[in-house]
């Protein structure tokens, strides 16, 4: 079994090959890139994936680029604290932002944010892939994904889906599953 510091050190190694490439290459005598330290803002609290996975990706940068990369958690609001920070802030590639899901779906959901995510924000690197996964209590007597709709279908209204929060990837994933499988249980965040 891979232990949970081993996964993370891979996963920020797969995202660190898209920095390495093209033109973030120290090796390249015309990259003046970055001359100061560079700020990347986490907008979750410190100790989580998110600020583990990054970092790791910032001591590498700055070991490859030779300036410093500062992780700056800044929780709060389902992310939108931190993404507003660095929408405010020059746009001169010294304040870097890590996104997820949580971005895409806030902006949906929320018309009334003070900025505009997709207007505010240019992708630079993808730098790690979260799968979602479906996962039922060994007491449940299924064994793949078609005995579980069965099941979910012959006992309608009585199971229950467990999510981080209201409106996560893990929220609406299961809202996806429930209309595509023609299920229903009871979403419990």
């Amino acid at each position: 079994m891979i232990s949970k510091r081993a996964f993370l050190q891979g996963a920020a190694g797969a995202g660190l090959s898209i920095f390495g490439t093209g033109r973030l290459t120290a090796a390249q005598p015309e990259l003046t890139y970055p001359t100061r330290s560079v700020k990347w803002v986490v907008p979750y609290a410190a100790g989580g994936a998110t600020d583990v996975l990054s970092r790791l990706i910032c001591q590498r940068l700055t070991e490859k680029l030779g300036q410093p990369f500062v992780v700056e958690n800044k929780p709060g609001a389902g992310s939108n604290i931190g993404t507003q920070a660095v929408i405010a802030s020059p746009a001169d590639g010294y304040t870097l932002l890590l996104t997820s899901t949580a971005n895409a779906i806030n902006a949906s959901f929320d018309p009334t944010l003070p900025f505009d995510f997709a207007r505010g924000i240019a992708p630079v690197a993808g730098v790690a892939r979260i799968p979602l996964v479906l996962v039922v209590n060994n007491d449940l007597p299924v064994h793949d994904i078609g005995e579980f709709i069965a099941y979910t279908k012959a006992n309608a209204g009585k199971l229950s889906i467990a999510s981080s929060g209201i409106g996560t990837s893990l929220h609406l994933s299961g809202e996806l599953f429930k209309a595509l499988a023609h299920v229903d249980f009871t979403h419990v965040p």
